[in-house]
């Protein structure tokens, strides 16, 4: 009997040892690791192999996932896990920003793997922050010693824009998914409100991401030259983006200014709505591009603008999140994790 018990466990350590795949796809690109778990018990993982793709290049995320898998040679798995923005609806889910729809069960038929998990993509990155390591991070000005227990936020803009919460618990954190993107954005100055009423001729709801993201960026770009009477001639984000780092345009310079410190409003609407105590983490696609511009720029003053509010937000530490398989580990730590709870 005891012998069988061994076997058992050793049969179940072997299981949790074995790779798998976790992906993170944004409206953009998806990257795909090859992952394994570091130790029987813990959610930490090891990144064995990576990609990343433009989802723009596949008809759907099954014949991207195929590629991958395929491209593992002999290799086996029999797990994956999907963060990816939106929310999950029985088998499908709701997503505004990826190019094709995404159903579970048309991806299983795809690849061959019938254990198929979803989870929220700033979900998965809010499990992976807790491995984040301090040189991981850039420290925006504020108090790290001042950092409380209880929540952390996670927030950034990409294709759209992605928000979670981490809450603490005794042996696994709580981490709530949320659709912060699509709150309606509110205006903090006379040159927002105007910027606000060119949006909303074109939709009765402006988003929080219509204007904080990466075709927010081009949004703002547009607006600025409606205002200021002239004519556009910059029309992807990487060209505003470019042209501001590099002074080579005025107007430029000023949509990502006036990008960051937008940002800086809404995300200190965040911190104080989700009661981050424990911090802010800012991710996203864009950020780690303009890390220096932004570090430099008026998010800062905008985050700790809030009134009697302010001496709350500054005990807030907020950091920049530098790691570009962040998505992959936090989906790879979410399926661990989620999986425990269930054993």
């Amino acid at each position: 009997m005891a012998a069988a018990a061994s076997q058992r466990f050793a049969d179940a350590t072997n299981a949790q040892a074995a790779p798998f795949v976790a992906a993170d796809v944004g409206g953009t690109h998806a990257r795909v690791g090859l992952v394994r778990q570091v130790s029987a018990g813990s959610s930490a993982v090891t990144v064995e192999q990576y990609d990343k793709f433009v989802c723009s290049d596949f008809p759907n995320l099954g014949v991207l996932l195929r590629q991958f898998l395929q491209s593992m040679g002999d290799v086996r798995v029999d797990r994956v896990s999907i963060a990816c923005a939106g929310v999950a609806v029985g088998d499908t889910l709701i997503n505004a920003n990826l190019p094709w729809p995404v159903s579970l069960a048309e991806i299983r038929n795809e690849i061959d793997v019938d254990d198929v998990a979803l989870v929220n993509d700033f979900e998965a990155v809010a499990c992976a922050t807790h491995y984040l390591r301090a040189s991981e991070c850039v420290l925006l000005p504020g108090d790290a010693e001042a950092a409380a227990q209880g929540p952390t936020l996670i927030v950034g803009p990409g294709t759209g824009l992605g928000a979670a919460v981490r809450i603490p618990g005794r042996r696994y954190p709580t981490v709530l998914a949320t659709e912060a993107g699509q709150a309606a954005l509110a205006p903090g100055n006379e040159l927002e409100i105007e910027i606000l009423r060119l949006l909303m001729r074109h939709s009765s709801h402006v988003s929080n991401e219509a204007a904080l993201s990466g075709p927010g960026l081009v949004q703002i770009y547009n607006a600025l030259c409606a205002i200021r009477g002239v004519q556009p001639v910059l029309r992807a984000p990487a060209s505003i983006t470019e042209a501001a780092l590099g002074a080579h345009d005025a107007l430029a310079t000023e949509t990502l200014n006036l990008f960051c410190a937008w940002l800086g409003s809404v995300v200190g609407d965040l911190a104080l709505s989700c009661g981050a105590r424990g911090g802010v983490h800012l991710a996203g696609g864009i950020l780690p591009h303009i890390r220096q511009f932004l570090l430099h720029s008026n998010f800062v003053a905008r985050f700790l603008a809030k009134g009697v509010m302010r001496p709350v937000l500054e005990r807030i530490p907020v950091s920049l999140i530098d790691h570009g398989q962040l998505g992959v580990i936090g989906a790879a730590c979410w399926l661990l994790d989620s999986r425990s709870a269930e054993g």
